[in-house]
């Protein structure tokens, strides 16, 4: 009984050391630019301002984001084999059948490159563009 006791009391010691740190907001939060674009319709590209906590991923930007905006929706799906996808962006969503994909791309020194790891990997830096671009990949021979 005693042992349980202490590590209870531990337990409560260190939730209370941590208030705050496991539920940080806006101390330390980086801000970051989300631009939706659509490849296949030709509409003005959409514009949203967003922020991560230092170290945090894209992920945490990205529902930070949608808590905020009402008209900014997204999705993912879990892969066994890669982890966490952009399936929907705003209601649009891709398809295997029509060849359509959520491209991700990061602006940093004004030029675009496409991420090399999904969004629950990816870790922002402040001011830095995210493009999240509808498109679709090519039919292979």
């Amino acid at each position: 009984m005693a042992r349980r006791t202490a590590a209870l009391l531990s337990v409560g010691l260190l939730l209370l050391a941590t208030q705050g740190a496991l539920t940080q907001t806006d101390q330390g939060a980086l801000p970051v630019r989300v631009l939706v674009e659509n490849d296949l319709t030709n509409t003005t590209p959409e514009s949203y301002s967003s922020s991560v906590v230092e170290g945090g991923v894209l992920l945490g930007a990205l529902r930070r984001l949608q808590e905020a905006q009402q008209d900014f929706k997204f999705t993912v799906k879990e892969d066994p084999d890669f982890g966490l996808l952009l399936e929907s962006v705003n209601g649009v969503a891709g398809s295997e059948r029509e060849r359509t994909y959520w491209e991700i791309l990061s602006r940093r020194s004004g030029e675009y490159r496409r991420l090399d790891v999904g969004i629950g990997c990816y870790k922002p830096v402040a001011d830095e563009q995210i493009l999240l671009r509808f498109t679709t990949w090519p039919r292979q021979l």
